[in-house]
């Protein structure tokens, strides 16, 4: 079967989880976007909270999905909310994928989760539909991979996740 290159913008709590968010950029599968370096980061940072929107709308623009990568306290970041918001209000396919068990080379020695993390709360558990006590998550999806062997879940699965987030919001 012939690989979609999709325009995929990733959401994820940079300090905590760029390590794991490397290994699924690296999978291939999805268009090669370029992540952003800590140096990048911190200047756009540096300039401000508007100009920080500014990056997120100008980065997110023409992308067809969003991917939530969650981690320990993804659901905590005030860009990552404004991220999934933005996505949402945008029609853009959304989706959250769970990395804690893919392993950090930093922390791979240190027992006992050996360079995994704890599992961070559903992000889209924590919006709800105007009005309502409707949680968003009852419509996006947030897949948690083979702990066993999370990356090659992911790498199997993840091509087919963002077209059915995509194919959802149509």
């Amino acid at each position: 079967m012939a690989l979609i290159k999709r325009q995929i913008f990733y959401s994820f709590h940079y300090a905590n989880d760029v390590f794991r968010v490397q290994q699924i950029r690296n999978i291939g599968q999805l268009e090669d976007n370029k992540p952003v370096s800590a140096n990048e980061w911190e200047e756009v940072k540096r300039k401000g909270k508007d100009n920080i929107k500014s990056w997120i709308d100008t980065n997110i623009k023409y992308r067809s999905c969003v991917v939530v990568l969650v981690g320990k306290e993804t659901h905590e970041r005030e860009w990552v909310r404004y991220e999934i918001e933005k996505a949402w209000t945008e029609k853009k396919g959304l989706l959250g994928i769970y990395i804690h068990n893919l392993r950090d080379p930093r922390f791979s020695a240190n027992p006992p989760l050996y360079g995994k993390s704890l599992k961070g709360t559903n992000p889209f558990d924590t919006f709800t539909f105007t009005g309502t006590t409707t949680k968003l998550s009852s419509v996006i999806q947030c897949y948690d991979p083979n702990p066993s062997d999370p990356y090659n879940d992911i790498a199997k699965n993840i091509e087919r996740w963002v077209t059915k987030a995509i194919d959802d919001r149509k």
